[in-house]
């Protein structure tokens, strides 16, 4: 059974959101404080959390940023009013792996849960296998990876995702345009700057100073050479 976080200061939504997750069959826990969900973010055990970006303690933005900082890598979607684009962006930037704009559909938000758990799996599935890429060897079955030590490498689902369809595209130049079709899907919104981002944080795992394996083609997009 899939256990969730839901971090959500308004109690109508709250209460609303945790009914309807166990009507689903999810475990699930509560906070209603930014600082209070951050500290049980950082306990783990979490297969994914539901977080609002507008809270007491502690904004949304600022506990997905401590939460990765701290090594956490638990898929995250944020939950905001908001509509600016600005926004939006900035909460992937920081490490969320999604967003639902309130008001939204239960089912659309239950359909979100679903695919990043199915993406997110349980533990490493057998049979799965690793690929040298770089400095680091990385299983696409599992979203796991590891140093060439056999150290684990933290890295965020949609890291795995871009770096998955850099992988099937080996030596083809793609675009930022291709990599948000792909990864975000048409219908979410960030920017080509979102992608850049990722990047620079793939290339920290990846790269060496003497080898590069993910290559800017200026003025085009990017390229896995391996």
């Amino acid at each position: 059974m899939s256990k969730i976080l839901i971090v959500e200061d308004e109690q109508a939504m709250l209460i609303g959101l945790h009914d309807n997750l166990e009507f689903e069959g999810y475990e699930v826990d509560t906070a209603s404080r930014g600082d209070d969900g951050l500290k049980k973010i950082l306990t783990g055990g979490f297969d994914l959390v539901l977080l609002d970006v507008m809270l007491p303690g502690l904004s949304g933005f600022d506990v997905c940023k401590k939460a990765r900082a701290g090594g956490i890598d638990t898929p995250i979607i944020l939950l905001t009013a908001r509509g600016e684009e600005l926004d939006k962006v900035l909460g992937l930037e920081l490490g969320a792996d999604d967003y639902v704009t309130k008001p939204f559909s239960l089912r659309e938000l239950l359909a979100r849960i679903k695919v990043i758990l199915r993406r997110a799996g349980n533990g490493t599935p057998s049979g799965s296998s690793f690929l040298t890429i770089g400095q680091i060897q990385v299983s696409f079955d599992a979203y796991e990876a590891k140093t060439l030590n056999g150290d684990v490498v933290k890295m965020s689902h949609k890291e795995f995702e871009i770096l998955h369809y850099l992988h099937r595209q080996t030596g083809r130049i793609v675009t930022r345009d291709d990599i948000l079709d792909q990864v975000w899907g048409m219908d979410y919104q960030p920017t080509a700057r979102t992608v850049d981002n990722f990047i620079v944080r793939l290339r920290t795992k990846i790269d060496t100073d003497e080898s590069q394996h993910i290559i800017t083609v200026h003025g085009v997009g990017y390229k896995l050479v391996l």
